[in-house]
């Protein structure tokens, strides 16, 4: 179902344009009635990254959370996924994250966890939405009724010890020298922290926010900061988060770039070794690179795919019963540890292997080389052109030409008017010729 407000995660766009401190009062005031079931006081905590507008869209979800009945938590700048874990440690009916993720400061959002730390289903979006597009005047609080508020101040903390917690009891990060990225964003304190108490040594960047430079030059989205950084210092290992730290990305000893396939390649067969993987295989999107599925299929192991989005991923897991997934824009889900995406977490998980291996990263976490993947964009395209004869022609052909050894992969975007495609193949010039034959297609149609 195609929601107003609500993309694939939460409600995004640009500061006091799209989300407006009324949108947001009004957000806070739908998921509180939404979220409001029996007699307790209910509450909601809420996060958020480092963004100057996070001030502003803070104080309007309390109070339209406060005004109906909630009382409200307030976290301060903390990752999504210390979000998640918080409401579910906290007994919370609700979890609040206000970000952009990986956007840049202009932008912001507003994402939504249930008591249980999991990203609302669409079903419970629709219900907000209705609440939304309706004069909730009737149903506030009464005078004695209105919430409170308080600032929590022993959440970094908290986090710290969850974080810490996850990586193996005999594991030590003594002797590694770690560069950390946290693209000024909401990890800024936690993250260099959580490693340093680990034993490792922890050169830091990104660390600075002033609420206009986070993702600006640094984080998993701009890596080549802390790939000269690695260099510079001589670091054994690189980890650059995202503004909210629910994805990541390593860079090697050499500087060199370690995407979410291959990280998820290291995860899933350390987890094989040690039995802990719940099926016989990993959850991914039809974006991750063929050379994955190949290298796992080698161990037994199968990659089930589905749409582009973490959500998707984890929906997929929760119904089959996958405890791993991911993408390949480094977003981990380990349902071990956490309900979202984690980047800490995961950081965690493949340091622990490299400590185990005494092997440089560059050598432990490139499992697999990658098949020649390349993607364009088609912009003022949209699906309906999908149907037309000259382009239905063009996608038979590529996939014809394509064969078994190789993918295509045709993507409207949900959110604006482009067509993404993808193919990927042994054959780096036969890949790019169908790439090309597709999109001259939709080309025809958009000028047409």
């Amino acid at each position: 179902m195609a929601h107003k407000y609500f993309g694939t995660d939460g409600i995004r766009g640009l500061a006091n344009r799209v989300i407006t401190p009324e949108l947001a009062l009004k957000v806070g005031q739908a998921a509180g009635l939404a979220f409001q079931r029996g007699d307790h006081r209910h509450r909601v905590v809420i996060g958020k990254d480092t963004r100057l507008s996070g001030y502003m869209i803070e104080y309007a979800l309390v109070s339209g959370f406060t005004s109906v009945g909630m009382d409200v938590l307030l976290l301060g700048p903390i990752p999504t996924p210390a979000v998640a874990m918080l409401t579910r440690s906290m007994r919370a009916d609700l979890g609040v994250m206000i970000s952009a993720s990986h956007n840049a400061f202009e932008d912001n959002g507003i994402k939504l966890f249930g008591p249980d730390g999991y990203k609302l289903s669409d079903q419970i979006e629709g219900e907000i939405e209705a609440l939304l597009s309706q004069d909730l005047s009737p149903q506030l609080a009464l005078s004695r009724g209105l919430g409170r508020a308080k600032r929590i101040e022993s959440v970094h903390a908290r986090y710290i010890e969850f974080a810490k917690r996850t990586l193996p009891r005999n594991i030590s990060l003594e002797g590694l020298r770690i560069v950390v990225d946290c693209a000024n964003g909401a990890a800024y304190k936690v993250a260099p922290e959580a490693l340093w108490e680990l034993g490792a040594e922890v050169i830091t960047i990104g660390v600075e926010p002033d609420g206009f430079n986070i993702n600006h030059k640094v984080g998993s989205t701009a890596p080549q900061a802390i790939c000269d950084k690695v260099r510079e210092v001589r670091a054994d290992i690189g980890i650059a988060l995202d503004g909210d730290a629910d994805r990541l990305l390593i860079v090697d000893e050499r500087g060199g770039l370690i995407n979410g396939d291959q990280l998820m390649a290291v995860v899933a067969s350390c987890w094989q070794q040690d039995n802990r993987l719940t099926r016989p295989g990993i959850v991914s999107t039809i974006m991750s690179n063929l050379g994955l599925e190949r290298y796992l299929a080698s161990l037994n192991l199968s990659l089930a795919r589905t749409a582009v989005g973490d959500r998707y991923v984890l929906e997929y897991m929760r119904e089959h019963g996958y405890n791993f997934g991911g993408e390949q824009s480094g977003h981990l889900i380990l349902s071990d540890y956490a309900t979202t995406g984690d980047g800490l977490v995961a950081a965690l998980q493949v340091l622990a292997e490299i400590k185990r291996q005494d092997r440089p990263v560059s050598e432990v976490c490139n499992r697999f080389t990658a098949v020649p993947q390349i993607l364009k964009n088609v912009r003022g395209s949209n699906a309906a052109m999908l149907t037309t004869a000259p382009v239905e022609r063009a996608i038979a052909d590529a996939r014809a030409k394509l064969g078994s050894d190789g993918r295509l992969v045709i993507r409207p975007s949900g959110t604006e008017s482009v067509i993404r495609v993808m193919a990927e193949g042994d054959d780096a010039d036969l890949v790019e010729k169908m790439v090309d034959s597709v999109c001259d297609a939709l080309k025809g149609q958009v000028a047409a």
